[in-house]
C-alpha cells in the first residue's frame, strides 16, 4: 500500500524497477494497475513471486544486498535501519536475540522490495520529512507459519511498542476488521515518519490500495504531499524524565546537562526543591525524544548520584523556527527565528555569535545582541 501511494503520487514503476535491480536479486515482478476501494480511486501495486522469490533468506542477506548495491547512501543507511527496526522487535516477540531471528513470512524477497521500494520512492518524490497518523489497530485474528495470531500480529505490535506510536481501534470498532497494518509496513513508517501532525499546504493527494476489499471501510492508504507552513507542529513522541538529586556536589549538574544535550535531548532545567527532613535538593527534568528515552536514562543513572528515574509520555505544540545568517552592521551573525502559520513574530541572535562579536570589538555584550536584533528584525520580521 506505501508502494502503491507512491505511485498514485507520480513515482515512475520503470524508475522504481531500475533502483530494485540495483540489489541483484531475482524472482519478482512488479506492477500497478488502477483500482478502487469502497468510493476511494487509486493505485494497487503487487509484487508476484516465483520459486526463486519465495525461497526464504535470512534477514543479513537483505541487509548485505542493501549494502553492496549501488544505491544512494541515504536511501541505504534508511532501508537498513528499516530492518534493523523489524529484526528488533522480532526478537522481542521470540524473546530471543537477533542473531537468532528468522524472518519466516517476511523473509522472502517481496519484503526486501517493499522495504527498499518504499525508500527510494521516497527519494524520488523528494520527500525530506514524512509525518504518521496514528495507526489502527485493526482486530481479530490472522494465520501465519507460527499458528493463529492476534491482530494486531505480535511483531507489528512490538513495533507500536519501540516506537511508541500511537494507535486508535478500528473503523466502527468491529470486532472481525482484521489486519490493517503489517509487520513490514510498521516497521517502514516507525523508522522513517514522526507521529505528528504539521500545518501544511497540500499540494496532492495520493492513494495506495491493499489486496483486501473491505465492505466496511475504504483499504485504502493515504498520501498527503505540500510544503510545511509555520504552524503549531504538535509533536507526540516525547518522553519527560525526571529525578530528585539531594547529594551531588553543584558543579556536575552542568556536565550532566551537556551530555544530555549532546545526546539529543530536547530541553534539560533544574528546580530547586525540598525533600523529606526538608533536606533542599535539585529536580533535573529532561525532555526527549521516545527513542533516546533509555539512553537518557542511561545518562542520568550514570552521571548523577540518583537511584532512579520517573518516566511519562508528553505532548507539545511546536513553533517553527530555523537559524539564518543576517548581514548586520556588525557582520554576519546567525539569528533564530519563530514562526507562527507563516508569519515571522520573532528573531532571536545566537548568544555564542553575539559573545564572539563583543570580545572581537571590545563592545558590550547587551549593545551588540540589541544591535544585531534590531537590525535583524527590520530584515525578517513581517509587518
Amino acid at each position: 500500500m506505501i508502494l502503491g501511494a507512491l505511485v498514485d503520487a507520480g513515482v515512475a514503476l520503470d524508475g522504481l524497477r531500475e533502483a530494485l535491480a540495483e540489489l541483484g536479486v531475482q524472482g519478482y515482478t512488479i506492477s500497478r494497475q488502477p483500482a478502487q476501494r469502497g468510493g476511494v480511486s487509486g493505485t494497487l501495486v503487487t509484487v508476484e513471486l516465483d520459486e526463486e522469490g519465495r525461497r526464504p533468506r535470512g534477514w543479513e542477506s537483505f541487509v548485505s544486498a542493501i549494502e553492496k548495491s549501488g544505491l544512494d547512501a541515504t536511501v541505504k543507511e534508511r532501508a537498513c535501519a528499516v530492518f534493523h527496526r523489524l529484526v528488533e522487535a522480532e526478537a522481542v516477540v521470540h524473546r530471543t536475540t537477533v542473531a537468532e531471528v528468522h524472518l519466516h513470512e517476511l523473509g522472502t524477497v517481496d519484503t526486501l522490495v517493499d522495504v527498499v521500494g518504499s525508500v527510494v520512492g521516497l527519494d524520488m518524490l523528494g520527500i525530506e520529512r514524512l509525518y504518521c497518523s496514528p495507526f489502527p489497530t485493526g482486530s481479530g485474528v490472522v494465520h501465519s507459519a507460527h499458528g493463529v495470531l492476534p491482530v494486531p500480529a505480535p511483531a507489528t505490535a512490538a513495533l507500536f511498542a519501540i516506537a511508541k506510536a500511537p494507535v486508535v481501534p478500528p473503523p466502527g470498532n468491529k470486532a472481525d476488521a482484521g489486519e490493517m497494518v503489517t509487520p513490514t509496513g510498521a516497521a517502514i513508517l516507525t523508522t522513517l515518519a514522526t507521529f505528528r501532525q504539521p500545518a501544511m499546504k497540500v499540494e496532492r493527494v495520493a492513494y495506495g490500495l491493499g489486496s483486501r476489499d473491505s465492505r466496511d471501510y475504504p483499504n485504502a492508504l493515504g498520501l498527503w504531499l505540500g510544503d510545511e507552513v509555520g504552524g503549531l507542529g504538535y509533536t507526540t513522541d516525547l518522553s519527560m524524565l525526571e529525578t530528585n538529586v539531594d547529594d551531588m556536589a553543584a558543579e556536575l549538574f552542568g556536565y550532566v546537562q551537556e551530555r544530555l544535550f549532546e545526546l539529543g535531548a530536547r530541553d534539560v532545567w533544574f528546580t530547586p526543591i525540598q525533600m523529606k527532613k526538608n533536606r533542599p535538593a535539585t529536580m533535573i527534568s529532561v525532555i526527549v525524544p521516545a527513542e533516546l528515552e533509555v539512553s537518557a536514562v542511561g545518562v542520568l543513572l550514570r552521571e548523577t548520584s540518583t537511584l532512579g528515574v520517573r518516566v511519562r509520555p508528553v505532548s507539545r505544540y511546536e513553533a517553527e523556527r530555523e537559524v539564518v545568517q543576517v548581514e548586520t552592521s556588525l557582520g554576519s551573525v546567525p539569528v533564530k527565528v519563530k514562526r507562527l502559520e507563516g508569519t515571522t513574530v520573532s528573531v532571536a541572535p545566537e548568544y555564542e555569535a553575539c559573545r564572539a562579536i563583543a570580545l572581537e570589538r571590545s563592545l558590550p555584550l547587551q549593545e551588540v545582541y540589541r544591535l544585531v536584533q534590531r537590525e535583524a528584525g527590520e530584515k525578517l520580521l513581517d509587518s
